[in-house]
């Protein structure tokens, strides 16, 4: 079984959330053949070991982590690849792969070039 797991950040604030769980719901709205989850990297849970540990212990196999950072910098080029590490040294049979983060994604940057124009 496949899963997407959208990674952020977080927040103190659990209304920060919203619009990660928003972009969950419309995937999930859209019946695709893998399960979306959103994970998050600090304050807000589950923090992104344990949607991994409790995907697996699901039956997933694969899982495509997808930043939601606006670019690459040190929370997805530094503490990412630790925490993935770490979970395939616990999970060694599982497929785990990353997406860039999302604002390096052309048809994001265009959506946002769009949005702005319409402002």
């Amino acid at each position: 079984m496949k899963a997407i797991l959208l990674f952020a950040h977080g927040a103190r604030n659990p209304e920060w959330a919203g619009p990660i769980l928003a972009i969950r719901d419309a995937m999930r709205a859209r019946r695709v053949a893998a399960r979306v989850e959103c994970a998050f990297l600090e304050f807000i849970e589950p923090l992104l070991a344990e949607a991994i540990d409790r995907l697996v212990a699901e039956g997933c196999n694969e899982i495509v982590v997808v930043p939601i950072f606006m670019a690459s910098t040190g929370h997805t080029q530094r503490e990412l690849p630790l925490l993935l590490d770490a979970a395939r040294v616990r999970h060694a049979q599982l497929q785990l792969r990353v997406a860039a983060p999302i604002g390096e994604a052309a048809s994001v940057i265009d959506a946002i070039a769009q949005y702005a124009l319409e402002a």
